[in-house]
């Protein structure tokens, strides 16, 4: 289980969210809301722990990440609103590098299994460098199936997807939800799944 509790952020003491909490266990999908500029970036690097809240804790299966960062981020995928892709290197050489990293066991069927479905199977051998905004967003979609992680913290997954990326991720999410996964995302799209609870930042923002 994912807890939050109390999340106070502050940049040059003025609050930016106040007492954000929420809870999160498998099977369960969160959707975080809010105009632009309310926080939502902000708010994700802090559950992933790239930013320091001021105050309140995280903690993952009962213990603090501050203390267990390891174990955190064994179980976690987080993709923000800019791409990791390389933009020197091919679709499978980023394909094959995040493999790698992550001493992921899927195989090349798989992976030419998800290129497919994402429109990206004419693309494998082409420099992420030519690739369209939606393109590279759909790549980085890849990581998901690549990682197999339990936890995702997502930043505008949505961000430059055509309507069949779109179903394609909507898919992804309902498929990780129902096999045991957890998943908090920003966006202002309202995606068709089932189930989704919304976070809605304007809630605990002071400005």
């Amino acid at each position: 289980m994912f807890l939050v509790t109390n999340l106070i952020f502050k940049r040059s003491e003025k609050i930016i969210f106040n007492n954000v909490g929420l809870s999160l266990s498998p099977n369960k999908l969160i959707q975080i809301r809010g105009r632009n500029g309310i926080g939502k970036t902000t708010l994700i690097k802090v559950l992933a722990n790239i930013m320091p809240a001021d105050e309140g804790d995280i903690f993952w299966n009962g213990k603090n990440i501050l203390k267990n960062n390891d174990i955190f981020y064994k179980n976690l995928t987080l993709i923000m609103d800019t791409n990791s892709s390389k933009l020197d290197m091919t679709v499978l050489e980023n394909i094959k590098y995040w493999k790698n990293i992550f001493s992921s066991e899927i195989n090349i069927e798989t992976i030419n299994k998800i290129l497919n479905v994402l429109s990206l199977s004419n693309y494998k051998n082409v420099m992420v460098n030519n690739l369209s905004a939606g393109e590279k967003r759909r790549l980085e979609i890849t990581r998901l199936i690549i990682e197999r992680k339990q936890l995702w913290i997502l930043d505008e997954p949505y961000l430059n997807l055509d309507d069949t990326g779109i179903q394609t991720l909507d898919q992804t999410l309902k498929n990780h939800i129902q096999n045991g996964g957890m998943a908090i995302f920003s966006s202002h799209y309202q995606p068709e799944i089932p189930g989704i609870e919304t976070l809605e930042l304007e809630n605990y923002a002071t400005n």
